[in-house]
């Protein structure tokens, strides 16, 4: 299984509706608004990377209200 965890900025006020929207999506496991340079944290997770580009490209970049994204993507083995 693969894992990404997508850094979100989105516009003021619309975070519980970015929120709602980002888990509705079955790739995404974890949804958490946060303080600091950015609004929310989303982990995705999927049995490959290119299914959590499509994921993060085509739905979670879609998502009204959201302004910009940033993805780190875990290294497999490394801290485990």
């Amino acid at each position: 299984m693969t894992k990404a965890f997508v850094l979100i900025n989105c516009e003021l006020g619309s975070e519980e509706h970015v929120i709602s929207e980002l888990k509705t999506f079955s790739d995404v496991k974890e949804v958490q608004g946060t303080f600091g340079a950015y609004d929310i944290i989303a982990e995705v997770s999927s049995e490959s990377i290119e299914k959590i580009r499509e994921t993060i490209t085509w739905k979670i970049r879609k998502i009204e209200k959201i302004r910009s994204t940033l993805t780190l993507t875990k290294i497999e083995g490394q801290g485990e």
